[in-house]
């Protein structure tokens, strides 16, 4: 077992599912148990794993992370996941927010706008991918683990090293990424801010055209750029975000299909309940049984 997951000892966690800590934005897991491939959203953030490892599948792509290697999400992603934990302790890691107002700060602060206006509009890096977890970057999740321990430390220490974590972040393989979401013009930028706000009003009608004129882009030209940025077509990628958030609410809430469905969009809850079996493999009052 590595020192890294040695630390989580020292916490109470719910196996199975996220704890929050004393630092807003830093949230802790644990499984105790293999999960198969099944869809996931991941929020933008920098997913750490201190032992066993996931596997993510975004289409053709395949991306593992693990003790070696974090994750680094820009935008809000769907996608499907596998949980494996090691032979010898549950899958354990840490998920950090991002906060878009400290990252912008950070790359001022390292003179990086260079950096940025080198990523040319014409092709987008995917909004998802691993990065080696370097000596850099473990020491600093050390600290974060061990400042989180005690609530004071991780109001007045915390902030900082999360701020160190950003920062090592930004000098590794995903920063690309980071750049792109952080630059306040541009394509990935247009679009990052198209997603966020289907993110938060994924109940109302959209349709191409509308996103693309939101996005001051061309319909072409943004279903272009949304596609290599997350994979799925902007309609598609409504979709799997109104069924993520809809199984929140029958998991969480325990709200019955229909009403769920009006929630977040459904006008048909027959359609709601065929293509969330469709997604997730079980029908919505399976997943309500077994959760």
């Amino acid at each position: 077992m590595s020192d890294l997951a040695e630390i989580f000892h020292d916490f109470s966690l719910i196996d199975g599912d996220a704890t929050e800590t004393y630092l807003k934005g830093v949230r802790l897991f644990k499984n105790s148990r293999t999960i198969a491939r099944r869809p996931m959203l991941y929020d933008p953030g920098i997913c750490i794993v201190a032992a066993g490892h996931k596997n993510g599948y975004l289409g053709e792509k395949t991306f593992r992370y693990d003790p070696e290697n974090y994750l680094v999400t820009s935008v809000s992603m769907p996608f499907e996941c596998e949980t494996n934990p090691s032979e010898d302790s549950p899958l354990l890691g840490l998920y950090i927010d991002i906060d878009l107002a400290q990252l912008n700060e950070l790359i001022s602060q390292m003179n990086l706008e260079n950096r940025i206006d080198e990523i040319k509009n014409g092709h987008f890096q995917l909004a998802i991918g691993p990065a080696t977890l370097d000596e850099e970057m473990k020491d600093a999740v050390v600290k974060l683990l061990k400042a989180l321990k005690s609530e004071t430390e991780a109001k007045i220490l915390g902030p900082g090293i999360v701020k160190e974590i950003y920062y090592r972040a930004l000098c590794g393989k995903q920063a690309p990424v980071l750049f792109s979401l952080a630059r306040g013009s541009g394509s990935f930028s247009q679009v990052a801010r198209v997603i966020s706000m289907m993110q938060g009003e994924f109940s109302k009608k959209f349709d191409v055209e509308q996103l693309a004129t939101t996005a001051n882009m061309s319909v072409s030209a943004f279903h272009k750029a949304f596609k290599e940025i997350t994979e799925d077509s902007p309609l598609q990628y409504l979709k799997k975000i109104r069924l993520a958030r809809a199984r929140d609410l029958i998991v969480q809430k325990k709200m019955k299909a229909y009403l769920a469905a009006d929630a977040v969009g459904y006008e048909s809850s027959s359609q709601f309940s065929r293509e969330f079996k469709r997604h997730f493999g079980q029908s919505p009052t399976e997943v309500m049984k077994t959760n």
